[in-house]
Formats: structure tokens, C-alpha cells, sequence
């Protein structure tokens, strides 16, 4: 099922994460334990995150470090056995960076033969270390690029001409951010950047994390106010470690509230319970808002997750 059918069949919150493949080299023991966890809160589908030759992140006891390394694979695998093993929709990630068009619609023909309907696009981050293009071929600059491309798919149209090729059927998710992309001058103008993701395609949006709900909220109303009435997620990371106070700024350019993080300096050997506790706080405050999902940037590990579930009682 397509991620805006799962929101327009709701009759209940739902709540979706996001995970990261194995590191390169690895094995899917460990993600697959994660999954299976995470599979007991009945997700209606699970993003996948994609890397090129680039920039990954990596929780750590000392807050999430921003690493550069070679492609990690896994992504195509992963989404194969979360939907075809758990019967979970999987949303994997397509990025612009590190790709060419020609790279990107092999790797699209690919989820379609596999029957993945749903994809979330997004420029992805540079790492400085973008092969160069050779033999006539292209890159995709923007989001908005890489949903054309995506679209004009969707209407049966590919980069050459293919024998019996049928159109796709994806539904393609946007990225928002409601403290502005660190490279947008203010909130107007990046939106305004969203409104060229949803004109070129995007059915629906997810939010960068935040952990103050002013932000998604004034974020939604500017996306309204420009003529955006798409469902917008909003995602959210739990902190776990006192380094993610510093990390966490510094990789995704997102506040940390001051009494957050005075509460967690004040008493750092408590921070899982009041990151748990403040993100649990935060769910309440977006539902009762009348948000009809949210999403949790889980990336490796379920324990804090599930504690804000049970808390929850969800």
C-alpha cells in the first residue's frame, strides 16, 4: 500500500520509522533483530536510508558522528525482506548526490521489479566526493529534479527508450524542514522550495527532526499558507546521549531547547529516561494538535522507542 493511503485509511495514529543498513562488510543479523522489534508496533512502513560514496551517521556514546566512506549497500536488500518478510511497506531513500539520473532509474526499475511502491526523494548531503560525469550522462541537482525524474516515470517516460516498459507507480515522499534548510535565507523561502517538490510530484512530506513542536507547527501553516495540502509527518529523534546536545546541532542544524538540554546536563547519568520522556511529551502535544502520524528516526537501536511507546501506551 502507498504511504498516502496507509494516512487516508487511519483511524488511528500511526507510527513509522526510519533505519540505516548495515555498516559495509557487515551482516543483518543485528537490523534484523531491529526489525522485528520494531515490527511489534505495527508500523505502516519503514524508511530505508541510502548512501552514495558519502556522508553517514552513526550514533555513538558521545552523541551521533557525521562519518565520509565508501557506498554503503543494502538498501534494495533491506526493502526486499521488510516488505516481502513482514509484510511492511519499505520507503527507501533516493538521492541526488553521488547518483546519476542513469544510476537513479536503474535503481527505480529495480524497486519496481520488486514491487516497492513508495520511495522518499531527497538531495542528500555532500560529501565533496561526486564522481565525475562522463559518456553524456547526468545528476539530478535538486529534490525537485530527482521527483521529475520519478514522475515522468510514473507517466511511462525513461531516459531511453525500453522494449514493453511499463510506467511505475511510485509515491514519492519529500523532506521539510521547520527550522529551514540550513542553506535557506528564512522559512518563506524554503518553503517555497517545498511548494517546487510538491508542483514537480511529492505526495507527501516528512519532517526533518525537531524537538520543539513550535517549529512544526509554524512549519505546517507557512506550507498552508503557500498552498501546500499535503499530509506533512513529523519526524522526531530521541536523545539517548549528553554529546548528542552538541552533536545533533551540529550535523542536522536543529535546536535543542534549553530546558531540554539543562535537564540533561543537570543530571547526565538520567538522559535516556528524559529524552524518552520529552519525546513521549512531544507525540501527546502533535496528536492532540491533530497530527495523524509521526515518524521516529530510530536508526539503529529500539530500546528508547519502545519505552516511548510503552509510555505512550501505543
Amino acid at each position: 500500500m502507498k504511504v498516502t493511503e496507509h494516512l487516508d485509511r487511519a483511524t488511528e495514529p500511526l507510527i513509522s520509522f526510519e533505519i540505516t543498513p548495515p555498516n559495509r562488510g557487515g551482516d543483518l543479523a543485528s537490523l534484523l533483530s531491529l526489525i522485528e522489534d520494531l515490527a511489534d508496533h505495527r508500523p505502516p512502513f519503514i524508511d530505508i536510508t541510502s548512501h552514495a560514496a558519502e556522508i553517514v551517521y552513526h550514533d555513538t556514546p558521545d552523541g551521533i558522528r557525521r562519518r565520509v566512506m565508501r557506498k554503503r549497500p543494502g538498501t534494495l536488500g533491506v526493502c526486499a525482506l521488510i516488505q516481502n518478510k513482514f509484510n511492511i511497506d519499505a520507503v527507501p531513500h533516493v538521492l541526488c548526490e553521488g547518483f546519476t539520473r542513469e544510476e537513479t532509474e536503474d535503481f527505480l526499475i529495480e524497486l519496481h521489479y520488486l514491487g516497492i511502491d513508495n520511495v522518499l526523494a531527497i538531495r542528500g548531503d555532500s560529501s565533496g566526493h561526486s564522481k565525475p560525469l562522463e559518456g553524456g550522462r547526468t545528476r539530478n541537482d535538486h529534490a525537485s529534479d530527482l521527483i521529475g525524474q520519478i514522475s515522468a516515470m510514473n507517466r511511462g517516460r525513461f531516459l531511453e527508450d525500453l522494449v514493453d516498459a511499463s510506467p511505475t507507480q511510485f509515491c514519492v515522499g519529500a523532506a521539510g524542514y521547520p527550522e529551514k534548510h540550513f542553506e535557506a535565507p528564512n522559512l518563506r523561502a524554503d518553503v517555497k522550495r517545498v511548494k517546487q517538490k510538491v508542483d514537480a510530484g511529492a505526495e507527501y512530506i516528512v519532517t526533518q527532526m525537531f524537538f520543539d513542536n513550535r517549529y512544526y507547527f509554524s512549519f505546517v501553516k507557512e506550507c498552508r499558507d503557500q498552498g501546500i495540502d499535503l499530509p506533512i509527518i513529523p519526524g522526531l529523534k530521541i536523545i539517548t546521549g549528553a554529546g548528542q546536545l552538541t552533536s545533533i546541532p551540529r550535523n542536522f542544524y536543529c535546536e535543542i531547547p534549553e530546558s531540554l538540554a539543562q535537564e540533561i546536563e543537570s543530571t547526565p547519568e538520567h538522559v535516556r529516561e528524559i529524552g524518552v520522556a520529552w519525546a513521549a511529551e512531544q507525540v501527546r502535544e502533535l496528536l492532540e494538535s491533530g497530527a495523524r502520524s509521526v515518524h521516529f528516526y530510530v536508526l539503529a537501536g529500539s530500546r528508547a522507542v519502545n519505552a516511548v511507546l510503552a509510555e505512550l501506551g501505543i
